[in-house]
């Protein structure tokens, strides 16, 4: 793919339009626990729209605002179509600034390598597009290749922090290292891409997401999941993931500062161990939004992610609901950048 365009992937941390949420609904896989998950994401939506606009795509409006109460609607856009399930993250469009004008790129989601039905949901993107959900952003077709939001950490200066277990995962693009990092160079512009060859979840359907397990908060910034258990099965992968962490360098070759999140208590839903993690945050206009799980590590983790945002809100929202279905708060939100002037 050749362009004549800078390009920039922006980080999380720019400036926001606006936030996607894809709602659940009865024929998702929260059939059995619609009213514990809804409630989940209206504590998202009506925290979101405190700091910025929110986008819901959902398959029935008039439910979701009466779901949402007395929230501030002017601050909503609903879009009713068709949907899998709830993943925006991975389904949802990633946008970049072509000579500083936002594009919404739209690459394939195939159910994280073909494991889930994403008929619907690879299709959300383009429907928002035609919509003029938009508005003035461009849009690029990239069908020719698999890429999820949650697979891909931007410091909007080049760099891109990613994992080699998904990635090169043979049911998504079955390609080799190099030939992946010369795709991600082309797209976005990059002068580096950091690789983490160690560190998973139990229970993560993603085949390690970056998002649930290494996180860029600024341009010299990364908020890790430490686990600090050697009777934990995770202990030597998030052992030898942080020896990776420690021998990455920034674009202008610094070391990273680290910053560790700590390893969520144990949880389990049908005799399974779910993937809870701190590092699943999310980062908006003003506030971080950061999984909650009943636990007294809570607190101790929004305190470490004031330590890498000491400007912004750190705002807790209970996300026991999602984990059930393996995801936590990042996964279900996609953010919208804005263009620079």
């Amino acid at each position: 793919m050749e362009s004549n365009h800078q390009i920039v992937l922006p980080a999380e941390w720019a400036e926001q339009q606006f936030i996607q949420l894809t709602w659940p609904h009865k024929d998702t896989d929260w059939a059995d626990m619609l009213d514990e998950v809804n409630e989940c994401f209206v504590n998202i939506a009506r925290e979101i729209i405190k700091y910025e606009d929110l986008l819901i795509v959902c398959t029935d409006t008039d439910e979701v605002e009466q779901l949402l109460g007395d929230a501030d609607l002017s601050r909503i856009t609903f879009a009713e179509m068709p949907t899998n399930d709830t993943w925006a993250r991975d389904h949802g469009g990633i946008t970049v600034l072509e000579d500083g004008k936002p594009v919404v790129y739209d690459f394939t989601f195939n159910g994280w390598g073909m494991k889930f039905a994403a008929n619907y949901d690879n299709l959300i993107t383009r429907k928002l597009y035609s919509a003029g959900i938009f508005g003035d952003c461009g849009h690029k077709n990239c069908f020719d290749f698999v890429l999820e939001g949650g697979s891909i950490e931007s410091d909007g200066e080049g760099t891109v922090l990613t994992t080699a277990e998904c990635l090169l995962s043979d049911n998504r693009n079955n390609l080799s290292e190099e030939d992946i990092e010369k795709k991600l160079k082309e797209y976005f512009g990059l002068k580096q891409v950091l690789w983490l060859n160690h560190g998973y979840l139990a229970g993560d359907d993603t085949d390690s997401h970056v998002d649930t397990l290494a996180r860029l908060c600024d341009i010299s910034t990364i908020a890790y999941v430490k686990c600090d258990d050697s009777e934990d099965e995770h202990f030597e992968e998030l052992k030898k993931m942080k020896k990776e962490l420690r021998k990455f360098k920034t674009s202008d070759d610094r070391y990273f500062r680290l910053i560790a999140l700590p390893m969520a208590d144990e949880v389990y839903f049908d005799d399974e161990r779910l993937p809870a993690t701190y590092a699943n945050f999310l980062i908006i206009n003003g506030a971080v939004l950061v999984p909650t799980y009943n636990s007294p590590k809570d607190e101790i983790a929004m305190q470490q992610l004031q330590k890498a945002f000491p400007d912004r809100d750190i705002v807790g929202i209970n996300c026991m609901a999602l984990i059930k279905q393996h995801g936590s708060l990042h996964c279900v939100t996609m953010q919208y950048p804005k263009g620079k002037e």
